[in-house]
């Protein structure tokens, strides 16, 4: 099953056919508007989707294609943005991701993360795919304070959960050559921040796992270049 995470920066409805070529079965889309207050084709083709966020403009969204069976999860938020958890084929946890400030004097962005880890750790149990726009590196790790970037790899390692990327790739958190994120869409700026863990036996280490599209590409679209991913999926599952 090949899924997308793309933070969009904003009007998807204009943008959904360049991403839509890359003919995945889940997209994962940060900074989306939401598709029940816009019209025409981009309405149209959002058929299959669960979208939350605080502004109608900007949220976090995922899109399915038809044949897939998409099932909103009870997992309480506390407030903490933003997270979206579905039910994939009744097979497998989806949570995508955006973190965000969320008025947070303390636990803005991976401190976000970390508190919805805390708080639904024992539902990681279960074959889990969390992924998206954490805003986050090991480079910028606080050395006392104990919810850095670091310590959320950590808590989802003893889930049995890692970065498809790093696993694919074998580079180390904060050495990573592939950026997903462009500050002020400036190559001289470039970050690594969106992420997809999963399941270690969700998925195998082969030429298809992962990829992170050119810059040159998708700097005109967005700050963020698509990080793609594949995962088992058993005939079970289908």
């Amino acid at each position: 099953m090949k899924i997308v995470t793309w933070n969009c920066n904003g009007a998807f409805r204009k943008k959904f056919r360049e991403i839509e070529k890359i003919r995945a079965d889940i997209y994962i889309i940060q900074e989306c508007e939401n598709p029940e207050f816009v019209i025409g084709e981009f309405k149209e083709w959002a058929t299959n989707y669960r979208w939350v966020g605080t502004n109608k403009n900007r949220g976090l969204a995922i899109f399915a294609n038809q044949q897939i069976n998409l099932k909103s999860l009870d997992w309480a938020s506390d407030n903490l943005e933003l997270f979206l958890p579905v039910r994939i084929n009744n097979s497998f946890n989806l949570v995508g991701v955006w973190t965000k400030q969320a008025n947070s004097p303390t636990f803005g962005y991976i401190g976000q993360l970390w508190k919805y880890l805390t708080l639904h750790k024992s539902r990681f149990a279960e074959p889990t795919i969390l992924c998206g726009d954490f805003n986050s590196n090991k480079i910028w790790d606080v050395w006392d304070r104990w919810w850095n970037h670091s310590d959320v790899v950590r808590e989802l390692e003893h889930v049995n959960m890692s970065s498809l990327y790093h696993r694919f790739t074998g580079e180390l958190q904060g050495e990573e050559t592939r950026p997903t994120f462009f500050l002020q869409k400036e190559l001289e700026k470039p970050y690594h921040i969106d992420y997809a863990f999963a399941t270690n036996d969700m998925f195998e280490c082969n030429e298809n796992l992962v990829e992170i599209f050119s810059p040159q590409e998708w700097l005109k679209f967005s700050d963020h270049i698509p990080l793609v991913f594949t995962v088992k999926v058993s005939k079970k599952e289908r």
